[in-house]
């Protein structure tokens, strides 16, 4: 039921698909699913950790490079980027960014998606803009092969279909793709502590909420994996 059903994450930046979804994405490809990532931005308005001072063209090669590098760990099959200003997300046309979004959704023919919550995860205002834009592509039905819509979160949700990803046996793949995004050591080692003294305790399960599927919100159901119901 599973293999070659396209599951499309949605983000603002590098590296947000490893933060989050590590667990998620190299699950989806290991049952022989298709993963697929697109990008707003190239996360050049960050900062590039202990690599030394660069322009905001060195870190967008810089970190365009680290998702590739990231990629391959993780499993996913394809990425895009938009290549929008980074931490200005709310001065793009919002029209042009559905339409970006739902072309890409179009051309993969993707069954599901997943994007952040309604808090962006981190309150990050790109984040959020996202958030919004993929639900208004999804919620219309615009893009006929989207059957359903999650959001990614790090924290388990009682009053809505929720699943857990723990990381049993995909902590070490998800060390390995957090190193990937070096020029973000100071953000990764907030959130998960010391880069050299990553151990499975390091990182907390990953849960998907069931937002939409098939014009309903927030569907009341239990769900063994993302590709329960879908139509073939």
């Amino acid at each position: 039921m599973n293999r070659n059903r396209t599951v499309a994450f949605i983000y603002a930046h590098p590296d947000d698909e490893t933060f989050g979804c590590s667990f998620w994405i190299r699950h989806i490809a290991d049952e022989g699913g298709y993963p697929i990532l697109l990008s707003a931005t190239l996360g050049d308005a960050g900062k590039s950790g202990r690599l030394g001072e660069m322009n905001k063209e060195q870190l967008a090669v810089k970190r365009e490079q680290e998702l590739r590098n990231a990629a391959g760990i993780l499993g996913l099959a394809e990425i895009e980027h938009l290549r929008l200003p980074d931490g200005k997300l709310k001065e793009v046309d919002p029209v042009k960014l559905r339409e970006s979004i739902a072309d890409f959704l179009r051309r993969h023919g993707a069954d599901i998606v997943v994007t952040f919550p309604e808090d962006g995860i981190s309150g990050h205002a790109d984040h959020i803009v996202i958030h919004h834009a993929v639900n208004d592509v999804v919620f219309s039905g615009e893009v006929a092969t989207v059957q359903k819509l999650y959001y990614n979160g790090i924290r388990p949700e009682t009053n809505r279909s929720c699943m857990k990803m723990s990381g049993d046996q995909y902590w070490e793949m998800k060390r390995r793709a957090l190193e990937c995004h070096e020029s973000q050591v100071f953000s990764i080692e907030r959130a998960f502590g010391d880069i050299a003294n990553f151990g499975a305790a390091s990182f907390s399960p990953e849960y998907l909420v069931l937002v939409w599927e098939r014009g309903e919100h927030f569907p009341k159901k239990t769900e063994s994996t993302i590709y329960d119901d879908l139509n073939s």
